[in-house]
């Protein structure tokens, strides 16, 4: 979805702002086409600032030596030394400080000045200063920050002031261009963040470049960040546009390409609650339109454009009304997709008006965007007359990174939200802290390959660790692919937030069936499982947008690593994990990568796990080797105790209204869930036009007993919200209840599914529909009831099957697969 676009060779002609495209990258590359590449890299690079050794004559390395003393100014503290140094405390609320050093001893010198750190003030908060003879000490209710007076170094201790959160191992060292801090290594600290960075998420042991080189392979940064969280319970954000490098080893060495220091520090002892604070300082992440999470398709519908760089006679892309033939084959096929971008490709443009398109794609149910490489000129008209509402923006614009990618991205924001009441929908690469809040991420020009698809799921539920909640792959990769991989790739990309398809950049026709990067453009039986997948993700909006919300809430992502959710699961912590995630806080979700049949070294926490597409259920920890996964079988296991609001099937936001809602229930002992709604177009949200309905689910750890869910009002206004709707729930249990009741009326017991699909209220069991499912409709409501299953049984959960734990441990069994680097190097 990031395409590194070639810029224009000398003499090009450039475009009318509208269809100002420039030249894409060809499908099979001359050398002309190769040159003309190497020097858009050339030009990249020269404009953009790298990660390079320092040079032979670098200054000689200087400290800021000893502290003289510390003088106080409200919650700001500024030590001087025996330097010109200067250093730089600031209490912004209990757990977030920021530290600076001026090797000036002035402290004016701030280029990031409120980009990225954006809220600041928190409000009054109680700070303390002690002159403890070594050292200084700044107390607040969370955290002791110590200052060693000789020579200057910083230490963070929780509130106790003895258990230790960061120490540096020496001082703060800089050159003229470059700055180190250097902090010690925990026995078994872990690390994360770093932003997109394509490969593991776990970064023990690793060195990691926080810059942009647009380079999109494995292992390169596609939207660096610079920040990282430790398990020690505290994350870091350099308050920085240059680029650097972190060393997660022993010691730690954390470098920026300038001569100072500027970091904020948020220590709220959890990684969740680290990025509920970075988050508070960088911004939350935005909540996309409830289309946004829809699949995406771009290509070039205005080939016969004289500037179109790719293929001038491709059928049914000769201008941009074409795309109308598109939408309306996706909807002839039942299939699920969201929105257009018709202009992917330089040179394109678009065939104006671009409004008639535009109504024609609504019509329909899909919204459309703009793919653009040279700017924003004519947004207002864009999206003000013509109502487009996205923007994807492309290398050759935004492509130097750093301060001016996410102005370009913040030009694109203001573009949608100036000239409408839509929220922000914006698609870049060479994103920065703060990004989170304003764009969704994707990691570029990749390939569909199976290899490339390993290294994107560490990758996009790696991203998350950084609070950026959209990250994102092209499904199948923007080159190659195959019917195969594309089917892998979209199954587990389905349960992620945000996900788009690329046409007309890889092969045509590459194999049987599989005519482009369309899912609805391909034969049996890959069609099918396409339709099968994206159907799901529409049931599951619902439940992802209330995970998206939560992570605009607090930071927290929907795509998750296993360590946010089991932070003290040893396992959990390290790159063994890397190839699952879990889809909000129910799903655990294992993609399939290779060309096989089987998924080994699948992963199961503490707690039960029913297998979504058996009603298998598994009680972990332990390892899940030889799992059947037919092509068309994503592993996907749902948590003991999930609550997971469901839509009626449909193919696209609001093509049916929201009259009924369905609850699938997991039921294992006490648990609970709160849905959020608002209108899912506009940003009424933002001031308070929502609503929100918790579901309380009560039931027995093991066994037979009752199970009782309690749903409460939708309480909250938002326009088009329901005044009531029927509810319908599906209780995964293992035996027929002896009675139910809604509201304390007993609800009639049905003799099939049929019946219980053509009655109004109801109850039917059918033990044979994934190890049993217990059918309810329980009628119309407008307000808070209960529903109540008397005498039924939860199912029973057995050890995982095939690799289980090795004895004493949780190590990874060499029988369950996987390189043994992959497994981790410490015991509980």
């Amino acid at each position: 979805m990031t395409r590194r676009r070639p810029r224009p060779a000398p003499g090009h002609r450039p475009h009318p702002p509208h269809t100002s495209r420039l030249p894409r990258r060809s499908r099979r590359r001359t050398p002309a086409a190769l040159i003309a590449l190497a020097l858009a890299v050339a030009l990249t690079l020269a404009a953009t600032p790298l990660v390079a050794a320092p040079p032979a004559s670098a200054a000689a390395t200087a400290t800021a030596g000893n502290a003289t003393g510390i003088s106080r100014a409200g919650n700001t503290f500024t030590l001087a030394t025996s330097t010109k140094a200067k250093a730089r405390v600031v209490v912004a609320r209990a757990d977030v400080f920021r530290i600076r050093i001026s090797p000036d001893g002035t402290f004016a010198d701030d280029p990031a000045g409120s980009d990225l750190a954006v809220t600041t003030d928190f409000g009054p908060v109680t700070a303390t200063l002690t002159d403890a003879g070594t050292h200084y000490r700044i107390a607040t209710g969370a955290v002791s920050i110590r200052v060693n007076k000789t020579p200057l170094r910083f230490s963070v201790y929780r509130a106790d002031d003895s258990t230790p959160v960061w120490q540096e191992t020496q001082p703060t060292r800089w050159t003229g261009n470059r700055t180190t801090q250097y902090l010690s290594r925990g026995a078994d600290e872990q690390f994360y963040g770093t932003g997109l960075r394509l490969g593991e998420w776990a970064l023990r042991g690793k060195t990691v470049p926080v810059a942009v080189d647009n380079r999109w392979r494995e292992n390169d940064n596609a939207s660096p960040a610079p920040f990282y969280m430790s398990t020690n319970g505290y994350g870091v954000m350099r308050n920085t546009w240059a680029p650097g490098t972190y060393g997660f080893n022993a010691p730690t060495t954390l470098t920026h390409d300038e001569s100072r220091f500027d970091a904020w520090y948020f220590t709220a002892g959890s990684l969740k609650g680290v990025l509920d604070g970075y988050t508070d300082v960088t911004g939350k992440p935005f909540l996309a339109p409830l289309w946004g999470f829809e699949l995406g398709n771009a290509d070039c519908w205005n080939a016969s454009s004289p500037d179109y760089q790719g293929d001038h006679g491709r059928l049914r892309h000769q201008t941009t009304p074409d795309v109308v033939s598109y939408a309306t084959d996706a909807r002839a096929a039942d299939m699920p997709s969201g929105w257009f971008l018709p202009n992917d490709g330089y040179g394109c443009g678009y065939t104006a008006p671009l409004k008639s398109t535009v109504d024609a794609l609504a019509a329909k149910g899909f919204r459309t965007g703009l793919w653009t490489s040279t700017g924003l000129a004519n947004i207002g008209e864009e999206v003000g007359t013509a109502g487009s509402r996205g923007v994807k923006t492309d290398v050759a614009w935004i492509g130097g990174g750093y301060k001016g990618a996410f102005k370009g991205v913040e030009t694109a924001v203001d573009g949608i939200e100036k000239n409408s009441d839509a929220r922000r929908f914006v698609w870049t690469v060479d994103g920065w802290a703060g990004t989170q809040r304003n764009a969704v991420v994707w990691t570029g020009d990749t390939y569909g390959t199976w290899d490339d698809m390993r290294w994107h799921v560490p990758a996009i539920a790696g991203a998350g660790l950084s609070g950026l909640n959209y990250a994102a792959g092209d499904v199948d990769g923007i080159f190659g692919g195959s019917p195969r991989t594309y089917v892998r790739d979209l199954q587990w990309k389905a349960f992620t937030p945000a996900f788009m398809t690329m046409s007309g950049w890889g092969a045509a026709n590459p194999a049987a069936g599989y005519q482009d990067k369309q899912p609805w453009r391909f034969a049996e039986p890959y069609l099918s499982i396409n339709r099968k997948y994206l159907q799901l993700k529409m049931r599951l909006m619902p439940y992802l947008y209330t995970m998206s919300r939560t992570a605009h809430d607090t930071g927290v992502p929907s795509t998750r690593a296993l360590v946010l959710e089991y932070p003290d699961d040893p396992v959990a912590r390290g790159n063994s994990t890397s190839g699952q995630f879990m889809a909000g806080d129910s799903f655990l979700v294992a993609p399939v990568v290779s060309d096989t049949t089987v998924r080994d070294g699948i992963y199961l926490p503490a707690g039960t796990w029913t297998d979504y597409w058996t009603g298998r259920t598994h009680t972990g920890p332990g390892w899940l080797n030889g799992y059947s996964a037919p092509l068309d079988t994503l592993p996907l296991f749902v948590k003991g105790g999930a609550i997971v609001p469901m839509w009626p099937q449909m193919n696209h936001t609001g093509e049916k209204p929201l009259s009924t809602l369905t609850y699938d229930v997991h039921p294992r002992g006490s648990s609970s869930f709160t849905l959020y709604e608002d209108d899912g177009i506009t940003r009424a949200h933002l001031s308070g036009a929502h609503s929100r309905q918790r579901v309380d689910v009560t039931a027995p750890n093991s066994g037979s007993g009752t199970v009782t869910v309690a749903v409460g009002a939708a309480d909250g206004s938002y326009t088009g919200k329901p005044v009531s709707r029927a509810y319908e729930f599906s209780l995964h249990v293992a035996a027929a209840p002896t009675a139910v009741t809604v509201r304390g009326a007993t609800l009639p017991a049905l003799d099939s599914k049929a019946a219980w699909d053509a009655a109004r209220t109801g109850w039917y069991f059918d033990p044979a529909d994934r190890s049993g499912i217990l059918w309810i409709k329980a009628g119309e409501h407008s307000g808070a009831f209960t529903v109540t299953a008397a005498g039924t049984a939860v199912p029973a959960a057995g050890p995982v099957p095939g690799c289980g734990t090795t004895a004493g441990t949780r190590l990874m069994p060499a029988a369950c697969g996987g390189p043994a680097d992959r497994r981790p190097t410490f015991t509980p």
